[in-house]
């Protein structure tokens, strides 16, 4: 690592990575090196303090002190590797992010969630035979089912639109993000405005005060938010054109965020069918209660419902955190080594991610799990209260599902910078959280987090998602007019749960992109000049859309 009279005297441009001295014949000089597969250690609190520069051009920057860095490895010399590597070969993506005592992190929390799918499975497969027994009487498709008890097949025809209309609208929204960066973020301002008061209207036309109520106030605190974010949609749009060239370029990021959509889809279809044969197998009424394991009751619908929804609620979020994880490794070895990366990148950062850290995804999406299943405790309990007309309730229910949103936001912020943090050095997942927040605070790379508004468009990008498979979940109650929902008692259950299949499958998909964002960012706080000496272009952009990132990342 060069020191920082060293760093003084380089003038390093895009295609050239960390130097070292020469010693070759006695003639001590400094020289550029490319290829040298060196990233930095991660900060080392407690023992030595950031200095503090006091010039921000692009200048001396001096490395924290601390232990050797245990990914460290040889440099590139004349074709060849010293860490592994053969003679004029790549070295691994395991060989360059070195972990330096390889253990399995948070095992414990791995073990539970494996625990919690098998549970999940045992609950379908009961559940399924219970349905299949009683198929004549559910009905084969949207009409003809004789049952008015509980859901049936009419519910399960709806689920899979659902699917459909997420897919196809995450797909769309990240094919217009990849084309159009900059009005990508206006795009998606817009329609949940524009989504969220036709949707008020709606409610106030068919004379659902409370609900028309609530959506206004939504709408208008959203257009108050997008008007306050105007300023910031420069650097926003610069960072995601970043995230977007390198995904082109770089690994199999698109590939990743197609595989891990379509598992997306097929859990969530696998969800919805559980959902409807638990009501079918435990709905009391149901021909389907003497088969099988089980009596029936209402308790133990409930219960089984609450089971299933947050063990599904653990492996999305599971599956989108190790999404991340894989593309955090794409991002670091970009941002470390641009004009040669290490191999297999991709693959190595999976296998990383499906191994020693495995339990540390599980936990880490363990407590996002538990947040969201609460938040749409609150969604269920609001809507039934806006459709029985209790404006208060409803307003207090809103309220909660803020407060837990809030939280819900914290939580995921930390998550996203340590979970890149565990993708390139394999650390526990409170000892990556507690490095990354002290990390970001120091640097002060909080200020380019707070600039970037990729994080919020994203979300509500996945929310205009949500809603849409929402309002058709409700559009189609509505027109099919199934036995069982008569009374109108079975739609806000229904509504919740498609706006909750469309949200978590659109923030799978959009997960590629955000995670390159978060990587470059907690990258440009471990090493900032990395990002000055091997990405001269985008720094200067950075600044020139921002000046105050000389500050940030030198604080």
């Amino acid at each position: 690592m060069a020191g920082p009279g060293e760093a003084a005297s380089y003038h390093g441009g895009a295609n050239t990575d960390r130097g070292y001295y020469n010693n070759n014949n006695n003639n001590n000089y400094y020289q550029p090196q490319q290829n040298q597969y060196q990233p930095p250690p991660p900060p080392n609190y407690g023992q030595q303090p950031y200095q503090k520069q006091e010039q921000y051009a692009m200048p001396q920057y001096q490395q924290p002190q601390g232990p050797p860095p245990p990914q460290q490895s040889a440099p590139y010399n004349n074709g060849g590797y010293s860490n592994g590597a053969g003679y004029g070969e790549k070295p691994m993506f395991d060989q360059v992010f070195k972990i330096e005592k390889p253990k399995w992190n948070d095992l414990w929390a791995g073990i539970l969630f494996l625990l919690f799918v098998s549970g999940f499975v045992v609950v379908s497969a009961i559940s399924l035979q219970g349905y299949s027994s009683s198929r004549g009487l559910q009905g084969g498709g949207i009409y003809g089912g004789n049952n008015t008890v509980g859901l049936n097949t009419n519910t399960i025809v709806l689920f899979m639109f659902v699917l459909v209309i997420a897919a196809v609208l995450s797909y769309l929204y990240v094919w217009v993000a990849r084309l159009f960066p900059k009005q990508f973020i206006w795009v998606t301002g817009i329609l949940n405005i524009v989504f969220g008061l036709v949707t008020a209207i709606w409610m106030l036309i068919r004379k659902n005060y409370s609900g028309g109520i609530v959506f206004l106030i939504f709408v208008v605190f959203l257009a108050f938010c997008f008007y306050t974010w105007i300023p910031r949609i420069p650097f926003s749009a610069l960072m995601l054109k970043t995230a977007i060239d390198v995904s082109k370029n770089y690994g199999h990021v698109y590939l990743v965020s197609a595989l891990g959509g379509l598992v997306a889809v097929a859990l969530a279809a696998w969800y919805s069918i559980t959902f409807v044969s638990i009501y079918t197998k435990y709905q009391p009424g149901q021909p389907a209660c003497s088969e099988g394991a089980g009596g029936c009751s209402s308790g133990k619908v409930i219960g089984l419902l609450v089971f299933i929804t947050f063990t599904m609620y653990w492996i999305s979020e599971w599956l989108k955190n190790t999404i991340h994880v894989t593309i955090s490794g794409v991002y670091g070895s970009w941002y470390f080594h641009p004009q040669n990366p290490p191999k297999g990148a991709t693959r190595g950062a999976l296998k990383r991610a499906l191994t020693y850290s495995f339990g540390s995804i599980s936990l880490g999406s363990l407590l996002v799990a538990i947040i969201n299943f609460l938040r749409q405790l609150c969604s269920i309990a609001q809507r039934n209260e806006a459709a029985e007309g209790d404006i208060i309730s409803t307003i207090f229910f809103c309220c909660l599902g803020c407060l837990i949103s809030i939280l819900q936001w914290a939580v995921e912020f930390l998550n996203r910078y340590a979970f890149s943090y565990i993708a390139l050095y394999g650390k526990s997942y409170f000892a990556a959280a507690k490095d990354t927040w002290t990390m970001i605070k120091d640097r002060g790379i909080d200020a380019l987090v707070n600039e970037c508004l990729i994080g919020p468009v994203l979300t509500f990008g996945a929310t205009f998602v949500a809603y849409a498979c929402a309002l058709l979940a409700y559009l189609y109650l509505l027109f099919t007019n199934p036995g069982y929902n008569a009374s109108g008692g079975y739609t806000p259950v229904i509504v919740a749960f498609a706006f909750l299949i469309g949200l978590q499958i659109c923030h799978i998909f959009t997960t590629p992109i955000s995670s390159g964002i978060d990587t470059i960012f907690v990258a440009a706080a471990w090493d900032p000049q990395t990002l000055m000496n091997n990405h001269p272009e985008l720094y200067h952009a950075m600044v020139q859309v921002y000046p105050q990132v000389q500050q940030a990342i030198h604080a």
